[in-house]
């Protein structure tokens, strides 16, 4: 079915480029594709995904998703559109953004990415494309004009669809996935989402492509770049404290800023991850109203130890972090706090 869709979108963008040839059609950067027929064809592409691959029946999982898509959607500029984040049910480690506001995440995904805000920057991306109508553009630039698809088609919608479909299956262009990264920076930072969110959700994607297992990245180029351009996004809105790492090790830095190093995985975060999530749970609570190392307390459940800045968790520590800097974890926790309470002193407002 797919072949034979793509050999009538190769006809119809011959005769397209014919007709404008021969001045029958305007330019191809005229708006065709207007916001009611985008909803609607989303709307089609979604319901096909749904058939196909069946949305996951945990009502748990499925508020999570939409409660972080409401919050990204709302820091988005696009605002003409109603948003709706679901959860297909296929262990493949991947997402879609359907035009009109459609967002698809696999659950391999999900299960991949188990912090809100490592999420957060994945479907900030994709409401990234979204926000930019990048399908809506790619399918413009192959139409000439939707009354030539009138002529040719009784029913336009169908053809729209599959149109669509084939688009979204093509891939983004390096331009078009390079403005929806940042837009998925811009998008999680604004929601009040930890900075790192973006950075953590491309770096887990990495570790998957150099495993052959790569999902999102078969259709989302360039993995290291990218990583790269996130980085320099943290760089130039001086984000701090920043994430260092060794050996398989990793830890939150700054000025005044000594900790030691997080050695050990925990909930499904190995500690580049948990180093990433600290710094930027730092980040946010020293620009809050009253910021202050009195308010960061320890509280433990007799396995772990986490440290928390009034109700926020910024690291959870675990008896592997303690034994590797040769401690207990009692006081590898206190060395812990003692140290960020040190660097709020000096960062406080």
């Amino acid at each position: 079915m797919h072949n034979r869709w793509r050999n009538i979108a190769g006809l119809l963008v011959s005769l397209a480029l014919l007709a404008s040839v021969a001045g029958w059609l305007p330019t191809a950067e005229a708006a065709l594709i207007g916001t009611k027929d985008e909803i609607e064809i989303g709307r089609r592409v979604a319901m096909e995904l749904e058939t196909k691959y069946g949305v996951v029946k945990d009502p748990d999982m499925q508020a999570r998703v939409s409660r972080i898509g409401a919050k990204i959607a709302a820091a988005s500029d696009r605002k003409d559109i109603e948003y709706s984040f679901k959860v297909l049910n296929t262990k493949e480690v991947n997402a879609l953004a359907l035009p009109g506001g459609f967002v698809y995440l696999f659950k391999g995904l999900v299960d991949y990415m188990p912090s809100d805000e490592e999420l957060a920057g994945i479907i900030g991306h994709e409401v990234g494309h979204i926000s930019k109508r990048h399908t809506v553009r790619q399918m413009e630039k192959s139409l000439g004009m939707s009354i030539l698809f009138g002529v040719l088609f009784g029913d336009r919608g169908v053809f729209l669809q599959n149109l669509a479909f084939n688009a979204i299956m093509a891939g983004y262009s390096r331009d078009d996935e390079r403005e929806a990264d940042q837009l998925g920076y811009i998008h999680t930072v604004r929601a009040g989402y930890n900075p790192y969110s973006m950075l953590m959700g491309l770096q887990k994607l990495e570790d998957l492509s150099t495993k052959g297992s790569y999902g999102l990245f078969s259709s989302h180029p360039e993995p290291e770049a990218r990583v790269a351009r996130v980085q320099g996004y943290l760089r130039d809105a001086k984000v701090h404290p920043t994430v260092a790492s060794k050996d398989g090790t990793a830890w939150a830095t700054d000025a005044g800023l000594t900790l030691p190093p997080l050695t050990a995985t925990y909930r499904g975060n190995k500690p580049l991850y948990r180093a990433y999530l600290m710094a930027g749970a730092l980040y946010l609570v020293s620009r809050t109203a009253e910021f202050s190392g009195d308010r960061f307390i320890l509280d433990g459940d007799g396995t772990y130890i986490t440290i928390y800045y009034d109700d926020r968790d910024i690291v959870t520590l675990t008896p592997q972090d303690a034994s590797a800097a040769g401690l207990s974890l009692d006081d590898f926790a206190r060395q812990y706090v003692d140290a960020i309470k040190a660097w709020a002193s000096v960062n406080g407002r």
